[in-house]
């Protein structure tokens, strides 16, 4: 008798498990079955626990949050050794040409690590949208960097964005 999956490919828990309650009804409380019951109902919760550990949290907030995405050490590279990351979104008004430096307030010390760093500018006037990586020519650029104390944002664009975002992504000793 069969009562659901056994395994779980690519952290997705299936949606179709199909349990017969009519052989769970009939089936004596003693019996192998009814015990492979038990074994197949507490490998389908683990399954569930599981992926939902292993999934990403999609909150982006201006808090500190553990986002669930874990990276090797990059000490020693070891799979099994792997470091959770920390997510905080620090949101702006207005930015004007020129450099923008602001205090990020994190405790940054030598055993943290930078997972990403990205963000994006807004112009909601004239409609710009602009990526924290952006290259254009002439020499007109939008930069992220985080030092150990601020946040420095770099907007050579020729653009007065209306407010920005920058996400700074850490891993904690």
């Amino acid at each position: 008798m069969a009562y659901g999956p056994s395994n779980n490919t690519g952290q997705f828990v299936p949606s179709t498990n199909v349990w017969d309650v009519s052989q769970i009804y009939s089936a004596d409380i003693n019996s192998a079955e009814f015990k492979e019951l038990f074994v197949r109902l507490y490998q389908t919760i683990n399954n569930v626990a599981v992926v939902l550990n292993n999934k990403e949290s999609g909150t982006y907030s201006n808090q500190e949050f553990i986002n669930t995405r874990s990276y090797t050490d990059p000490a020693n590279y070891n799979q099994t050794m792997l470091r959770p990351s920390w997510r905080t979104v620090f949101f702006g008004g207005a930015l004007g040409p020129g450099v923008t430096t602001f205090a990020h307030n994190l405790p940054i010390t030598a055993s943290w690590n930078a997972g990403e760093i990205y963000g994006e500018a807004t112009d909601n006037i004239g409609f710009n949208y602009y990526p924290m990586s952006w290259v254009g020519t002439g020499g007109a650029y939008l930069s992220v960097r985080v030092t150990g104390t601020d946040i420095v944002i770099d907007n050579e664009t020729g653009v007065v964005f209306t407010e920005y975002k920058v996400v700074l992504v850490f891993l904690k000793a």
